[in-house]
């Protein structure tokens, strides 16, 4: 499956990147590239393959939460900019 130079642009919008001429024709050849390889897997007969999250086994590496003892505060707020009392102190978002 081939992808346009006019797709290329199109997706750039979407993305809001700005893209040179080369840069367009660039990612229209690699795009192009990936969709081809993709278009040969979707040619496979995978009738008989069941559907998977994951290619491996995985296996539930859970530990119990345990209660210990906590970092003294001092040691907490040690590499920090700007503390208040007991919380770290940051600046207001947009600023």
């Amino acid at each position: 499956m081939a992808i346009s130079r006019d797709e290329v642009l199109h997706v750039a919008r979407l993305a809001r990147l700005a893209l040179t001429d080369e840069e367009v024709e660039r990612l229209t050849e690699e795009l192009g590239a990936i969709l081809a390889a993709v278009g040969v897997v979707a040619e496979l007969d995978l009738a008989d393959v069941p559907p998977t999250s994951h290619p491996l086994d995985l296996v539930n590496v859970w530990d119990e939460d345990e209660p210990r003892a906590s970092l003294v505060l001092d040691d907490v707020f040690a590499n920090a900019p700007d503390r208040e009392g007991d919380h770290f102190r940051v600046p207001p978002v947009g600023e």
